[in-house]
């Protein structure tokens, strides 16, 4: 007579989803090798939280309605400019020397998937933010936070995300599913 373990017999045989699937574990990472792995998630954080640090500056000053204190408003629309010029130029670099490189492998910054489409999302928005701070440092429009902080309100969400999600795609955990320590060295950041 055949062993039958009481516990499992007769229980249901789970149908396997991709959600389900567990990925092999791989082995642990050297210090060295997690820098390796890690070094463009560490760049790509220090450039993000450059815009996050912008972004909140922008943000209070228009949740407040009111500049932060010693600045004036050419200076404040200063800040709102540079950071759509810093963020345009970093979003153009990525798509035309990173991600290209990244898609060969990784499914996320292939175009029209995940981190594309945010670029885009993000765009939109930004663009009109743009042209609202344009109109007004040209005299065309008054300067108005509330205005400003709807505009804003409007792709924040996804830049955020987008901010998050970027780093978390190049961390050394996930880029040692996808790349070799010697891939890695010859990365373009």
């Amino acid at each position: 007579m055949a062993d039958v373990n009481v516990e499992t017999a007769g229980a249901a045989n789970p149908i396997e989803s991709p959600e389900s699937k567990v990925e092999p574990s791989l082995p642990k990472l050297s210090p060295a090798e997690h820098r390796m792995y890690n070094h463009m998630a560490e760049n790509m954080d220090y450039f993000h939280n450059h815009f996050r640090s912008t972004w909140k500056v922008m943000y209070e000053a228009c949740s407040k309605g009111k500049r932060p204190a010693g600045m004036s408003i050419k200076q404040f629309i200063g800040v709102c400019e540079q950071f759509c010029h810093h963020l345009t130029m970093h979003h153009t670099i990525e798509e035309m020397h990173i991600f290209p490189v990244l898609a060969v492998k990784m499914p996320a910054f292939k175009k029209e998937l995940e981190l594309l489409t945010q670029h885009k999302l993000i765009h939109q928005g930004l663009d009109k933010f743009e042209d609202y701070i344009s109109k007004c440092k040209t005299g065309e429009k008054d300067l108005r936070l509330d205005e400003l902080k709807e505009l804003m309100d409007s792709f924040g969400d996804v830049l955020w995300t987008h901010l998050d999600d970027e780093v978390k795609q190049l961390g050394a955990e996930n880029m040692r599913k996808f790349w070799s320590i010697d891939e890695m060295r010859r990365m373009p950041m």
